[in-house]
């Protein structure tokens, strides 16, 4: 039943996510509670690793959540299941949107999904820090050491641009906050 479970579960995160890794994470955040896989402590955790592995986001989170529930088999299914959809759609869009792309109407669709996938983006983010900094698991209060290390790297992020007149890149921030989580925590 697990498998099956995991199949249909990873299905429909590949199915549904439109618009990148990050704004697909409510869909896997639902799919996972739902079927009470992982918490969202736990859950928080796993966008953290599978951002910084190697490697695409959705195959990592898919591949961990099926490995620990199934095993090796069901991080196969689970993998297989978030893949297959994109798959298959890229290659029914590129037969279709390689005569269509210029189409008025196809360009409004795309031009109206952009600041959809940035507000469930933003959305997500501000959730998670909410979460992180306010919803101690433990016992539901603020927690200092998470809102100052989530300030510090807001800080990083913008006055680092301002100060080297470039943007810190993704690898940068995450070295940077592994560091300080092994430090402070």
């Amino acid at each position: 039943m697990i498998y099956l479970e995991l199949f249909l579960g990873f299905l429909a995160v590949g199915l549904f996510s439109f618009g990148g890794a990050y704004s697909s994470i409510p869909l896997v955040r639902d799919v996972v509670l739902h079927y009470g896989w992982i918490d969202d402590e736990l859950l928080t955790y796993m966008i953290a690793v599978s951002e910084s592995t190697p490697g695409p986001f959705m195959i990592n989170l898919a591949t961990y959540i099926g490995s620990d529930q199934a095993g090796l088999l069901g991080s196969a299914i689970a993998t297989a299941a978030v893949i297959l959809p994109s798959f298959a759609i890229v290659l029914l869009i590129m037969a279709i949107l390689r005569k269509s792309i210029r189409n008025r109407y196809v360009q409004a669709v795309l031009q109206g999904l952009k600041p959809c996938m940035v507000g469930i983006i933003m959305a997500m983010g501000l959730f998670f820090m909410l979460e992180n900094c306010f919803m101690n698991a433990k016992n539901h209060a603020a927690d200092a050491k998470n809102i100052l290390m989530t300030l510090f790297f807001i800080a990083v992020f913008y006055g680092g641009r301002r100060l080297f007149r470039k943007k810190i890149s993704a690898v940068q921030m995450i070295a940077a906050s592994a560091l300080a989580g092994i430090m402070f925590f």
